[in-house]
Protein backbone atom coordinates (compact mmCIF):
# COMPACT_ATOMS: atom_id res chain seq x y z
CA UNK A 1 0.00 0.00 0.00
CA UNK A 2 1.32 3.30 -0.61
CA UNK A 3 0.27 6.71 0.95
CA UNK A 4 -2.42 8.60 -1.56
CA UNK A 5 -0.14 12.46 -2.20
CA UNK A 6 -0.58 15.51 -3.65
CA UNK A 7 1.16 13.94 -7.47
CA UNK A 8 -0.51 10.56 -6.93
CA UNK A 9 -1.92 9.16 -10.25
CA UNK A 10 -4.30 6.11 -9.87
CA UNK A 11 -5.77 4.09 -12.91
CA UNK A 12 -8.31 5.05 -15.43
CA UNK A 13 -8.79 5.44 -19.13
CA UNK A 14 -7.72 9.11 -19.99
CA UNK A 15 -8.55 10.29 -23.32
CA UNK A 16 -8.30 13.69 -24.76
CA UNK A 17 -11.69 15.69 -26.26
CA UNK A 18 -12.77 18.15 -27.77
CA UNK A 19 -15.97 20.58 -27.43
CA UNK A 20 -17.68 22.57 -29.55
CA UNK A 21 -19.48 25.70 -28.80
CA UNK A 22 -22.83 26.75 -30.51
CA UNK A 23 -20.38 29.65 -31.94
CA UNK A 24 -18.31 27.17 -33.58
CA UNK A 25 -15.25 27.50 -31.14
CA UNK A 26 -13.08 24.51 -30.22
CA UNK A 27 -12.35 23.82 -26.75
CA UNK A 28 -9.70 21.39 -25.61
CA UNK A 29 -10.23 18.83 -22.64
CA UNK A 30 -10.07 15.44 -21.16
CA UNK A 31 -12.69 13.13 -19.99
CA UNK A 32 -11.11 9.88 -17.47
CA UNK A 33 -13.69 7.33 -16.46
CA UNK A 34 -12.84 4.09 -14.73
CA UNK A 35 -10.51 1.61 -16.09
CA UNK A 36 -12.76 -1.55 -15.85
CA UNK A 37 -16.46 -0.44 -14.95
CA UNK A 38 -19.26 1.77 -16.13
CA UNK A 39 -18.90 4.93 -14.54
CA UNK A 40 -21.52 5.52 -11.76
CA UNK A 41 -21.70 9.82 -11.83
CA UNK A 42 -20.24 12.37 -13.80
CA UNK A 43 -17.74 15.73 -12.85
CA UNK A 44 -18.34 18.14 -14.83
CA UNK A 45 -15.87 20.58 -14.03
CA UNK A 46 -15.75 24.77 -14.31
CA UNK A 47 -12.05 25.90 -13.31
CA UNK A 48 -11.10 29.27 -11.37
CA UNK A 49 -10.29 31.81 -13.22
CA UNK A 50 -8.37 31.98 -16.41
CA UNK A 51 -7.36 35.60 -16.43
CA UNK A 52 -5.70 34.92 -12.74
CA UNK A 53 -4.54 31.24 -14.07
CA UNK A 54 -7.15 29.38 -13.62
CA UNK A 55 -7.82 26.28 -16.48
CA UNK A 56 -8.38 22.76 -16.19
CA UNK A 57 -5.76 21.67 -14.49
CA UNK A 58 -6.24 23.67 -11.35
CA UNK A 59 -5.20 21.29 -8.71
CA UNK A 60 -8.53 20.63 -6.91
CA UNK A 61 -9.87 19.37 -10.62
CA UNK A 62 -7.08 17.65 -11.59
CA UNK A 63 -6.85 15.68 -8.45
CA UNK A 64 -10.48 14.94 -8.99
CA UNK A 65 -9.55 13.76 -12.27
CA UNK A 66 -6.24 11.77 -10.71
CA UNK A 67 -7.76 10.23 -7.99
CA UNK A 68 -11.86 9.47 -8.16
CA UNK A 69 -12.77 7.16 -11.44
CA UNK A 70 -9.93 4.70 -9.62
CA UNK A 71 -11.44 5.50 -6.13
CA UNK A 72 -15.21 6.11 -6.67
CA UNK A 73 -16.59 5.29 -9.71
CA UNK A 74 -16.52 8.43 -11.17
CA UNK A 75 -16.28 9.87 -14.63
CA UNK A 76 -14.15 13.58 -14.64
CA UNK A 77 -14.43 15.92 -17.69
CA UNK A 78 -12.15 19.03 -17.42
CA UNK A 79 -11.80 21.40 -20.17
CA UNK A 80 -10.53 24.83 -20.86
CA UNK A 81 -13.31 27.31 -21.27
CA UNK A 82 -12.51 30.15 -24.56
CA UNK A 83 -9.08 31.53 -24.53
CA UNK A 84 -8.01 29.52 -21.68
CA UNK A 85 -4.66 27.85 -21.63
CA UNK A 86 -2.69 24.41 -20.28
CA UNK A 87 -0.49 21.81 -20.77
CA UNK A 88 -3.36 20.07 -22.94
CA UNK A 89 -3.71 23.01 -24.82
CA UNK A 90 -5.01 26.56 -25.63
CA UNK A 91 -8.99 26.62 -26.40
CA UNK A 92 -10.50 28.57 -29.33
CA UNK A 93 -11.97 32.27 -28.84
CA UNK A 94 -11.36 34.88 -25.94
CA UNK A 95 -12.25 35.30 -22.14
CA UNK A 96 -15.67 36.50 -22.23
CA UNK A 97 -16.01 37.90 -18.40
CA UNK A 98 -18.46 34.61 -17.90
CA UNK A 99 -21.00 36.02 -20.42
CA UNK A 100 -19.94 34.30 -24.13
CA UNK A 101 -18.71 31.06 -21.30
CA UNK A 102 -22.48 30.16 -21.20
CA UNK A 103 -21.95 28.68 -24.86
CA UNK A 104 -18.83 26.79 -22.91
CA UNK A 105 -20.71 25.43 -20.28
CA UNK A 106 -23.70 24.15 -22.32
CA UNK A 107 -21.13 22.18 -25.10
CA UNK A 108 -19.60 20.57 -22.01
CA UNK A 109 -23.27 19.42 -20.93
CA UNK A 110 -24.11 18.30 -24.39
CA UNK A 111 -21.07 16.43 -24.64
CA UNK A 112 -21.55 14.29 -21.62
CA UNK A 113 -24.78 13.77 -22.68
CA UNK A 114 -23.72 12.77 -26.41
CA UNK A 115 -20.96 10.51 -24.41
CA UNK A 116 -23.87 8.72 -22.22
CA UNK A 117 -22.11 9.61 -19.02
CA UNK A 118 -24.63 9.17 -16.01
CA UNK A 119 -25.88 11.64 -13.20
CA UNK A 120 -24.39 14.64 -14.68
CA UNK A 121 -23.06 17.11 -11.64
CA UNK A 122 -21.19 20.42 -12.04
CA UNK A 123 -18.58 20.73 -9.97
CA UNK A 124 -17.60 24.51 -9.90
CA UNK A 125 -14.79 26.93 -8.22
CA UNK A 126 -14.42 30.30 -7.52
CA UNK A 127 -14.97 31.71 -11.29
CA UNK A 128 -16.33 28.17 -11.77
CA UNK A 129 -19.20 28.53 -9.38
CA UNK A 130 -20.45 31.85 -11.13
CA UNK A 131 -20.48 29.49 -14.24
CA UNK A 132 -22.21 26.75 -12.61
CA UNK A 133 -25.39 28.88 -11.21
CA UNK A 134 -25.61 31.24 -13.69
CA UNK A 135 -25.26 29.03 -17.06
CA UNK A 136 -25.72 25.11 -15.61
CA UNK A 137 -29.27 25.09 -14.13
CA UNK A 138 -30.15 22.80 -16.99
CA UNK A 139 -32.16 19.94 -16.89
CA UNK A 140 -29.26 17.35 -18.07
CA UNK A 141 -27.63 18.15 -14.42
CA UNK A 142 -28.03 16.42 -11.04
CA UNK A 143 -26.99 19.51 -9.25
CA UNK A 144 -23.77 21.36 -7.95
CA UNK A 145 -20.86 21.84 -5.87
CA UNK A 146 -19.93 25.39 -5.44
CA UNK A 147 -15.68 25.81 -3.71
CA UNK A 148 -15.06 28.80 -2.77
CA UNK A 149 -18.38 30.97 -4.57
CA UNK A 150 -17.55 34.62 -4.73
CA UNK A 151 -20.84 35.58 -5.66
CA UNK A 152 -19.70 38.56 -7.62
CA UNK A 153 -21.08 37.65 -11.24
CA UNK A 154 -23.80 35.55 -9.87
CA UNK A 155 -26.62 37.10 -8.17
CA UNK A 156 -30.41 36.73 -6.52
CA UNK A 157 -32.00 35.89 -9.72
CA UNK A 158 -28.98 33.41 -10.48
CA UNK A 159 -30.25 31.84 -6.88
CA UNK A 160 -33.35 31.90 -7.15
CA UNK A 161 -33.52 30.33 -10.36
CA UNK A 162 -31.68 27.19 -8.03
CA UNK A 163 -34.06 27.29 -5.75
CA UNK A 164 -36.67 26.99 -7.73
CA UNK A 165 -35.50 23.46 -9.38
CA UNK A 166 -34.97 21.89 -6.39
CA UNK A 167 -31.79 20.40 -7.62
CA UNK A 168 -28.78 19.94 -4.41
CA UNK A 169 -26.41 22.56 -4.09
CA UNK A 170 -23.17 22.23 -1.83
CA UNK A 171 -21.39 25.30 -1.32
CA UNK A 172 -18.05 24.60 0.25
CA UNK A 173 -16.98 27.80 1.65
CA UNK A 174 -13.62 28.91 3.13
CA UNK A 175 -13.45 29.53 6.79
CA UNK A 176 -10.27 31.93 5.75
CA UNK A 177 -11.57 32.55 1.95
CA UNK A 178 -10.66 36.00 0.26
CA UNK A 179 -13.98 36.62 -1.08
CA UNK A 180 -17.00 35.19 0.60
CA UNK A 181 -16.74 33.97 4.33
CA UNK A 182 -19.04 31.22 5.80
CA UNK A 183 -21.17 33.75 7.71
CA UNK A 184 -21.78 36.14 4.50
CA UNK A 185 -22.59 33.05 2.79
CA UNK A 186 -25.08 31.41 4.73
CA UNK A 187 -27.36 34.91 4.47
CA UNK A 188 -26.50 34.94 0.52
CA UNK A 189 -27.56 31.59 0.08
CA UNK A 190 -30.56 31.18 2.16
CA UNK A 191 -33.06 31.71 -0.88
CA UNK A 192 -31.87 28.15 -1.79
CA UNK A 193 -34.13 26.03 0.66
CA UNK A 194 -31.89 23.07 -0.38
CA UNK A 195 -28.87 24.58 -0.30
CA UNK A 196 -26.30 22.62 2.19
CA UNK A 197 -23.16 24.73 3.03
CA UNK A 198 -20.47 23.23 4.98
CA UNK A 199 -17.98 25.77 6.60
CA UNK A 200 -14.34 24.71 6.25
CA UNK A 201 -12.35 25.47 8.97
CA UNK A 202 -8.66 27.08 8.77
CA UNK A 203 -9.24 26.55 4.99
CA UNK A 204 -9.02 29.42 2.65
CA UNK A 205 -9.80 30.19 -1.34
CA UNK A 206 -7.06 27.97 -3.02
CA UNK A 207 -7.52 25.05 -1.11
CA UNK A 208 -3.69 24.59 -0.92
CA UNK A 209 -2.46 21.36 1.16
CA UNK A 210 -3.68 17.65 1.11
CA UNK A 211 -6.08 17.59 3.90
CA UNK A 212 -8.17 20.31 2.57
CA UNK A 213 -8.27 18.45 -1.24
CA UNK A 214 -9.08 15.33 0.79
CA UNK A 215 -12.03 17.58 2.24
CA UNK A 216 -13.07 18.71 -1.02
CA UNK A 217 -12.85 15.11 -2.60
CA UNK A 218 -14.85 13.30 0.39
CA UNK A 219 -17.65 15.53 -0.22
CA UNK A 220 -17.96 14.95 -3.10
CA UNK A 221 -18.19 11.46 -3.45
CA UNK A 222 -20.44 11.25 -0.68
CA UNK A 223 -23.29 13.07 -2.73
CA UNK A 224 -22.27 11.27 -6.02
CA UNK A 225 -21.21 7.81 -4.88
CA UNK A 226 -21.92 7.48 -1.14
CA UNK A 227 -20.80 3.74 -1.31
CA UNK A 228 -17.37 4.68 -1.78
CA UNK A 229 -17.57 7.10 1.23
CA UNK A 230 -14.86 7.77 3.15
CA UNK A 231 -11.94 7.85 0.12
CA UNK A 232 -8.90 5.86 1.65
CA UNK A 233 -5.28 7.17 1.82
CA UNK A 234 -3.54 4.38 0.62
CA UNK A 235 -3.62 2.58 -2.30
CA UNK A 236 -2.08 -1.00 -3.22
CA UNK A 237 -0.32 -0.75 -6.28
Amino acid sequence: MAEIRAATVLPARREPVTLVTADGLSLVGEIAVPAERPPVATLVCLHPLPTHGGMMDSHLLRKAAYRLPAMADLAVLRFNTRGTRSERGRSEGEFGEGESERLDVAAAISWAVTAGLPKLWLLGWSFGTELALRWGNDPAVTGAILLSPPLRRAGDADLGAWASSGKPLVVLVPELDDYLRPEQARTRFAQVPQAELIAVDRAKHLWVGEPYVRIVLNEIVRRLNPGAWPLPTEWKD
